[in-house]
C-alpha cells in the first residue's frame, strides 16, 4: 500500500509539474486530491493495522492444560476460565475419573498442572511411583462424609455391618479417623494419618471394613451398610452434605490436612502460567462460586 501511495504521489507531482504553466488552480486541485487520497490510504492502513493487532492479541493466548476430576475440580476451573483469559491463557481442562492417570500424565509433561488431590496423596504417590510432582497451592478441602447404605442412621449400624472405605492409604486413614470420631471404632494411639484397618484397636460392633477404590464407593452404597465417601465423588454422585450421617469437623486433622492442591512438575511452581492459574483460583469470583454452588461440600482455603 505504501509503495502504491509513493508511486501515486510521484505521478501526481509529475503531472502537476507538466501543467504548472496552465495556472495555479490546477496544481492546487491536484494537490488537494493527492492529500485526500493519502489521508484515505492512511486511514485504511490504520484500520488494517488495528485488525492485525486484534488478531495478534487473540493468537497470543497461551494454552494452559490442567487435568481434573469432573466435580468439583473441573467445575471450579471452569469458573476461573474467563479470569485466565484476561491473563492471556486459554484454559484447557482434561477430565479424569481416577486418581492415577492425571499424575502420570503430568509427570510425563502432557499437561501443565492437575487439580484433583490432596497433599498427603500427592506425596505418597510420588514416593511410590518415583514421580517428581509438588504442590503449587492448596485451594480447598472437601469434608469426608459417612453416607447411608442399608443402615438409615449410625444408630442402625448393627454388629458385623459392612462399612466401605477408600482403599488408598491416605484416604483410608481419613475415613477411619472419621469413623473413630463417631465412636464406631478406636485406632491405635499414634496411628493418625497412616492408619489402616490393621490399626483398629477396638471394634465393638465387629464392623467389616470393606476397602474399595474410592470412585466406586458411591455406586456400592446399596451393597454396604454405610460408606465413607470422598467429597468430590459424593458430589459427582449427586450426594449432598445434608445427606451425610456425619461429616468431618472443620477443625479435624482430616479437614486441616487434606487441602486439595494444584500439582505441577517440580521446579515449575513459579512459572508465570502456574502463578496465573493459582491467582485465578484464589480470586473472589471463584470463592463466591464455590460457596454458592456447593453449600459446604467444598470449602475454600483462601
Amino acid at each position: 500500500m505504501k509503495k502504491f501511495v509513493t508511486v501515486f504521489a510521484a505521478a501526481v507531482i509529475t503531472a502537476a509539474a507538466l501543467t504548472a504553466c496552465g495556472g495555479n488552480k490546477a496544481a492546487e486541485t491536484t494537490a488537494a486530491e493527492t492529500a485526500k487520497s493519502e489521508a484515505a490510504d492512511t486511514k485504511a492502513d490504520e484500520t488494517q493495522a488495528e485488525t492485525k493487532e486484534e488478531a495478534k492479541a487473540d493468537g497470543e493466548l497461551k494454552t494452559l492444560t490442567v487435568g481434573a476430576s469432573p466435580a468439583p475440580h473441573a467445575e471450579i476451573l471452569n469458573a476461573a476460565k474467563e479470569l485466565l483469559k484476561e491473563k492471556g491463557y486459554d484454559l484447557k481442562i482434561v477430565e479424569y475419573t481416577d486418581y492415577v492417570q492425571p499424575n502420570l500424565a503430568l509427570d510425563a509433561g502432557d499437561m501443565d498442572a492437575n487439580y484433583f488431590q490432596h497433599l498427603p496423596y500427592l506425596e505418597q504417590f510420588c514416593e511410590e511411583r518415583g514421580t517428581k510432582l509438588v504442590s503449587a497451592a492448596a485451594i480447598h478441602y472437601e469434608p469426608f462424609g459417612i453416607y447411608a447404605g442399608k443402615a438409615a442412621s449410625l444408630d442402625d449400624v448393627s454388629e458385623g455391618a459392612k462399612v466401605a472405605v477408600p482403599n488408598d492409604a491416605t484416604n483410608e486413614a481419613r475415613a477411619l479417623l472419621l469413623l473413630e470420631s463417631q465412636g464406631l471404632i478406636k485406632l491405635k494411639e499414634g496411628a493418625g494419618l497412616k492408619a489402616t484397618k490393621n490399626d483398629i484397636a477396638e471394634n465393638p460392633k465387629k464392623l467389616d471394613i470393606y476397602e474399595l477404590e474410592a470412585a466406586q464407593i458411591p455406586r456400592s452404597l446399596s451393597d454396604v451398610d454405610i460408606a465413607v465417601i470422598n467429597g468430590n465423588y459424593a458430589i459427582d454422585a449427586g450426594l449432598k452434605v445434608d445427606d451425610a450421617l456425619a461429616i468431618e469437623d472443620s477443625e479435624s486433622i482430616g479437614a486441616t490436612t487434606y487441602g486439595n492442591v494444584v500439582a505441577v512438575q517440580e521446579g515449575h511452581e513459579n512459572d508465570d502460567a502456574i502463578k496465573a492459574l493459582v491467582e485465578a483460583l484464589e480470586s473472589d469470583t471463584v470463592k463466591k462460586y464455590i460457596e454458592d454452588t456447593y453449600a459446604g461440600a467444598v470449602v475454600p482455603l483462601f
